[in-house]
C-alpha cells in the first residue's frame, strides 16, 4: 500500500516529513519503507521539497547513536541537512501549545503540526494517525 494522498500534490510541493517515515526509509524498514519510498524518490527527482524539524533530526539520529553507529548518525544528519530544517522557536512553541491544548495532541506531534503550519507546508507526511484532528493541515499517511 502506497502513501495516501501523494498523487494530488502540486508540483514542487513543500512537505514536512515526520520522524517515522524518515526512519522507515533510511533504515530500510522491512514493512513500512515501501509505503514512503515513492515520496523520497519524488524528492530526489526534484518534484517535491522536504522539510523536517530539529525534533525529527534528534529522533532519527537517536537510533544509530543507541547502536554506537556514528557513521550511520552522520549519514542521517547529512541527508536531513539537504532539506529545510525548521527550528523550534517561540512562535512555533506557542502554536504547538495551542494545538496541544485544543486538539489534545502529544507534544512532539503538536510541534510537528505547528512547524508544518509555520512554513506553509503543502502537507505533513506521517505514519501517525493522531494528526487527523488537525483540520487546517493536509496529512499524508
Amino acid at each position: 500500500m502506497g502513501v495516501t494522498g501523494f498523487d494530488a500534490l502540486p508540483d514542487n510541493a513543500l512537505l514536512l516529513i515526520d520522524t517515522s517515515p524518515i526512519i522507515y526509509v533510511l533504515e530500510d524498514h522491512p514493512k513500512h519503507k515501501a509505503r514512503f519510498q515513492p515520496l523520497f524518490e519524488a524528492q530526489a527527482q526534484g518534484r517535491v521539497r522536504f522539510a523536517t524539524t530539529t525534533i525529527a533530526l534528534a529522533e532519527v539520529m537517536a537510533g544509530p547513536l543507541k547502536r554506537a553507529d556514528e557513521a550511520g548518525a552522520r549519514r542521517c544528519r547529512a541527508i536531513i541537512e539537504t532539506w529545510r530544517i525548521v527550528a523550534l522557536d517561540s512562535d512555533i512553541g506557542e502554536s504547538a501549545a495551542r494545538l496541544r491544548a485544543s486538539l489534545h495532541l502529544r507534544l512532539p506531534d503538536a510541534i510537528q503540526a505547528a512547524s508544518a503550519l509555520a512554513i506553509n507546508a503543502d502537507a505533513l507526511v506521517t505514519h501517525n494517525r493522531d494528526f487527523s484532528r488537525v483540520r487546517t493541515l493536509r496529512i499524508i499517511a
